[in-house]
């Protein structure tokens, strides 16, 4: 019998040593290969039928949530258990969206015990059930709950906020009108749980700025992070040098 083919993906080599000798205890026949970021986990998983991977998220590259989405693709049956010290709702929000139908996948966390990370991979990879840490499954019925749970066009507006666009850059960036970043924005606050009336007092006026209310609720929550954000970054300002080209004013003679 063929040995189990795993592959992890981190970055972090104190990590990876932990994983590697977790699984060598196993009563399985198992080989590993590792691969540093998520392009190199992508290339690996991809030569495989169906890919075994324990995969970091915050990786260079690729992410562990667009590594997952590129193979989940191409290869639909590929079991993950995605590990990491972080269960923000941002990760919990973007992989509901992209795990396949019928696919066994896991997440449990790093600060979990030595036991529990080795149930929770053998129980996906080995056993092919899905096995979910209880504090992210409380992340997940908050991120899927009607009331609290951000719409695409309210979660674009928190980024916006997040990197200190103002409206009619908002605007001009989503193709909208005042009224329409307005609109959103109140609608934001709203998932939030935050509004004017409740940061309004006749003595002080307006205590609160509600963007700034909004972004530091958010970090509260793990709807956004330093580490996702700096890519957000890089995508704004692709957008701005193209929207200043296109905006440039013409020469006159």
């Amino acid at each position: 019998m063929k040995p189990l083919k795993i592959i992890i993906a981190e970055d972090n080599p104190k990590d990876l040593e932990f994983l590697e000798l977790l699984i060598s205890s196993w009563d399985e026949e198992v080989s590993v290969t590792h691969a540093h970021n998520g392009q190199a986990a992508l290339e690996l998983g991809l030569n495989q039928e169906a890919p075994l991977v324990i995969s970091d998220i915050q990786m260079p590259e690729l992410n562990g949530i667009d590594f997952a989405r590129e193979l989940w693709q191409q290869k639909p049956a590929a079991r993950i258990v995605f590990w990491s010290q972080f269960k923000d709702e941002m990760y919990v929000r973007a992989l509901a969206k992209i795990v396949p139908p019928e696919t066994v996948y896991g997440y449990i966390l790093k600060s979990s015990s030595k036991e529990r990370i080795a149930s929770a991979i053998h129980t996906v990879l080995i056993d092919e059930q899905c096995w979910i840490a209880p504090e992210v499954r409380k992340v997940q019925g908050r991120a899927g709950h009607s009331l609290t749970a951000l719409s695409d066009i309210e979660y674009e507006a928190l980024l916006d906020i997040s990197l200190g666009l103002t409206d009619n850059l908002i605007a001009q960036r989503r193709y909208l009108s005042r009224r329409g970043v307005q609109s959103r924005l109140n609608s934001l606050y709203s998932k939030l749980g935050i509004d004017q009336e409740q940061f309004h007092s006749d003595k002080y006026g307006d205590s609160f700025n509600l963007r700034n209310r909004a972004v530091a609720v958010s970090l509260a929550r793990g709807l956004i992070n330093a580490f996702e954000m700096e890519n957000e970054e890089q995508d704004f300002q692709t957008w701005f040098k193209r929207f200043q080209r296109n905006n440039k004013p013409k020469d006159t003679f």
